[in-house]
């Protein structure tokens, strides 16, 4: 452990957590944006569901934790919304399991303390003929659909509104990009650099509008070391100096 002490936020979830760092990741974004404020901390799990997730949920989020996070954003529905394998093995989850495994982890985790917050993220469409030219013949009955995905999305959401948690609908947040089939994705499920600008926009929204207190949202949370210094960048008039811990303008998108 190293101090000073920051908030902690929390991504968990399955592989578009755990490559979230990856080709200009959602996650890499927030840390970034969030440098200085919070320690963005990773908990992602490749071609886990939310089946597995439960079975963990006491590892990853012990209740007795010294220090509990003060943000925790959720993605499981990816790989619990495939189609069934005929053996019964595979990451599919009955979409019933699926509302009460997310209903546990949301549960669980406002039991870790009384000003946790939590978003939930929904399942995302797929790029349905590039998952089909990229599925390796090493799978068997590999089956992802949109409709699939558009019914674990609307699943999630209206669990979140029944548990007053905020979700951010990534379902419908990436289609308004008219090329979204071509721009969001690496391979037709996975987020390229420019579908991840579209989760971290969205993520800032909600941050930006939760009428929580403290406020989670960047521009609102302390620096931190942002005190005026001699050791700051002397100006031209030789005399002054001016604080450069506010400085965003090396960012190519300046984020709200």
């Amino acid at each position: 452990m190293v101090g000073p002490q920051r908030p902690q936020f929390v991504l968990f979830g399955s592989s578009i957590v755990q490559i979230s760092y990856s080709n200009g990741g959602w996650g890499a974004i927030l840390s970034e944006i969030y440098s200085r404020k919070a320690d963005i901390l990773l908990r992602g799990y490749y071609g886990w569901n939310s089946r597995r997730a439960v079975q963990v949920l006491d590892q990853v989020f012990p209740k007795d934790a010294t220090v509990q996070p003060m943000l925790v954003i959720v993605y499981f529905g990816g790989n619990d919304s495939m189609g069934p394998h005929s053996s019964g093995l595979g990451p599919h989850v009955p979409l019933p399991e699926y509302i009460e495994n997310m209903r546990k982890i949301a549960t669980h985790l406002k039991g870790l303390s009384e000003n946790i917050r939590i978003i939930f993220l929904s399942c995302p469409p797929v790029d349905e003929a590039r998952v089909r030219e990229n599925t390796s013949s090493y799978f068997s009955e590999l089956v992802r659909t949109n409709e699939l995905c558009r019914q674990y999305s609307e699943a999630c959401i209206e669990l979140c509104k029944e548990m007053n948690l905020k979700f951010v609908d990534l379902w419908t947040a990436l289609q308004k990009r008219e090329d979204w089939l071509t721009a969001c994705f690496t391979d037709g499920i996975h987020l390229a650099e420019e579908g991840s600008k579209i989760v971290v926009e969205e993520i800032l929204k909600v941050l930006k509008e939760a009428e929580w207190t403290p406020s989670l949202h960047w521009k609102s949370m302390p620096t931190e070391f942002s005190e005026d210094s001699p050791c700051d960048l002397v100006l031209a008039d030789g005399k002054t100096t001016i604080n450069s811990s506010e400085w965003t303008y090396h960012r190519q998108i300046q984020w709200d």
